[in-house]
């Protein structure tokens, strides 16, 4: 439908996740009928965090400085450490102010037919983190899919020999939900994971 460089436009925004064609169009359309300084300011400030953010050389998160903000943070637990699979994680954490130990983002969960491995999860930076800073606890912070739950399996392996402590987080019945609509994965997570009342 549209061609030049509207059509170029389009194509660009279909490439974001979760932008379908006609939700391109419509942010294309908006985009060049508006205000061009806004435009131009949009454009600009995606220049700017393309170009001055890159990955902390000890965590791999997305950070302005390397090392980030929680690597270079002095106050927080060096002993604990929190993995996940990619740097908004990080933050939503940190909105619990439940944890106050160091952080590491794989980038990617483990998925052999998508091409994925232990290097392209950044494995190996991992174990030398580990192995280098004497971490206690190692808390495996990823989505409790088929990919997540392959990602946790494999570094538990691979430290079985460590004196490293390796949790994950709990899955199970979300509070306020209701068993019949629960899925059979769900529930039997829930039954594994089950904890005395009297605690």
């Amino acid at each position: 439908m549209f061609s030049g460089y509207l059509g170029e436009l389009v194509q660009q925004l279909k490439k974001l996740p979760g932008i379908g064609n006609k939700s391109a169009q419509r942010l294309a359309m908006h985009l060049i009928s508006g205000d061009k300084n806004k435009a131009l300011l949009l454009a600009e400030s995606i220049q700017n965090a393309v170009e001055n953010i890159t990955n902390c050389s000890i965590c791999n998160m997305l950070s302005e400085s390397d090392p980030c903000e929680f690597c270079a943070d002095t106050a927080r637990h060096k002993n604990f450490l929190c993995v996940v699979e990619n740097t908004q994680d990080i933050y939503l954490v940190e909105n619990t102010h439940e944890y106050h130990g160091r952080y590491f983002v794989l980038g990617n969960l483990l998925s052999p037919l998508d091409g994925i491995g232990p290097d392209e999860i950044n494995f190996p930076l991992l174990l030398d983190l580990i192995r280098k800073d004497g971490i206690e606890e190692l808390i495996l912070a990823l989505n409790p899919s088929a990919e997540g739950e392959s990602t946790i399996n494999y570094i538990a392996s691979q430290l079985e020999e460590t004196s490293t402590n390796i949790t994950r987080l709990s899955t199970g019945l979300p509070f306020g939900g209701d068993i019949e609509y629960t899925n059979s994965i769900t529930l039997g997570n829930a039954l594994k994971r089950r904890y005395s009342v009297n605690n």
